[in-house]
């Protein structure tokens, strides 16, 4: 079974961050490129729809090299621009595999000069179009170790590949597939591994993990899985972002609050703290709210469901909860802030009171 030829398509999604936000509609006029509408299988809704539709960008012929698959020229690279800096680079690259090449290479994606390889090549194609677009992004900032990048092994229907045999007799081979592993796994975690996995008809098959995917679906219906892998993926590196950015908020935050707290005259400063505390916690909130709200896939519809099954593996609900509890922590410092400078404000008040009442009563005395 193991050597076995199969035919398919690795997908890679790379997924970056260039700024604070990109205006789109002057993007569109630094290079050719088009509004990406929602792909959706016969029967999805037309209100499954992103809030502000991203930019879809044709990239160049790319080299990529990689140990345990044959260096190919890949034509179909795309790169998707969204509104709240957000950035996805796709990248299919055909093969004709062994079952058991397959799972080495697949053992070899986890492999760190592969990964660093992946990324050099990406960020080469990428960054033409990164300084195209640089006069619509606000605060440019292109981090070279932050990125996201997630595998979906695609295969066509046929008789190698029966979902039921899959999941029965093969599953311990695709359980390898998507934990990129080469040894034997145990039987939990085979278990454990295709625990969460979704089929539409009797012929398809979607399987996802932390790191990588398998489908099994016909090429002209898989647009729509492979788009909601795309951007669950992007959220996943801007909530990572945006927790890391809290961080480093909140550090500021202490500093502020110790500071206005250790002066001798406390009051100096602390309107200039407040008005950068609240300015920080705008910002915060609403990069947040930007990537949480760019597409919502609620109901009971096929992508939601296979969005759904991706925010657990990538665990999104618990980066959520992270993040609104150091929300919530900003707001309190915030408040503290507030609280003092209006403290401070009322205490100098009272006390030029006190100053011109004194100055009155001296006034009078000297003058009788």
């Amino acid at each position: 079974m193991l050597d076995e030829l199969l035919t398919g398509r690795l997908h890679l999604f790379l997924a970056f961050d260039w700024g604070e936000e990109i205006d789109l509609a002057r993007a569109k006029q630094q290079r050719n490129s088009v509004y990406l509408d929602m792909r959706r299988r016969p029967r999805t809704p037309a209100s499954i729809a992103y809030r502000v539709p991203p930019l879809r960008f044709t990239l160049d012929p790319v080299v990529i090299s990689l140990e345990g698959l044959n260096t190919t020229e890949i034509r179909t690279a795309e790169a998707t621009v969204f509104d709240f800096g957000g950035v996805s680079v796709s990248l299919a690259i055909p093969f004709t595999m062994t079952r058991a090449a397959l799972r080495d290479l697949a053992a070899k994606l986890t492999d760190r000069s592969n990964a660093q390889t992946l990324v050099k090549s990406v960020r080469n194609l990428l960054e033409p179009l990164y300084r195209q677009l640089l006069p619509a992004i606000v605060r440019p900032d292109w981090p070279e170790t932050l990125w996201e990048e997630y595998f979906v092994f695609q295969f066509s229907p046929g008789s190698l590949l029966v979902p039921e045999q899959l999941l029965k007799e093969q599953s311990g081979w695709m359980a390898g597939l998507i934990r990129l592993e080469d040894e034997e796994l145990s039987d939990q975690e085979v278990a454990e591994a295709l625990r969460l996995r979704m089929r539409y008809t009797t012929y398809d098959l979607f399987v996802p993990d932390w790191a990588a995917a398998v489908l099994v679906d016909r090429e002209e219906e898989s647009a729509e899985t492979l788009q909601a892998v795309e951007f669950a993926n992007l959220q996943l590196l801007e909530y990572r972002h945006i927790d890391a950015r809290l961080d480093g908020i909140l550090n500021r935050a202490e500093q502020l609050l110790g500071r206005s707290g250790g002066q001798w005259l406390p009051f100096f400063g602390t309107d200039r703290s407040v008005r950068l505390m609240g300015e920080l916690k705008v910002e915060a909130n609403r990069l947040f709210e930007r990537t949480g709200n760019v597409l919502k896939l609620v109901g009971d519809q096929y992508i939601s469901r296979v969005y759904r099954m991706l925010s657990t593996r990538f665990h999104l609900p618990e980066w959520e909860r992270s993040i609104s509890h150091k929300l919530e922590v900003l707001e309190g410092v915030y408040t503290v802030l507030a609280d003092q400078s209006q403290h401070f404000r009322s205490e100098i008040l009272e006390v030029l009171v006190v100053i011109l009442i004194l100055t009155e009563i001296a006034i009078s005395i000297f003058k009788h």
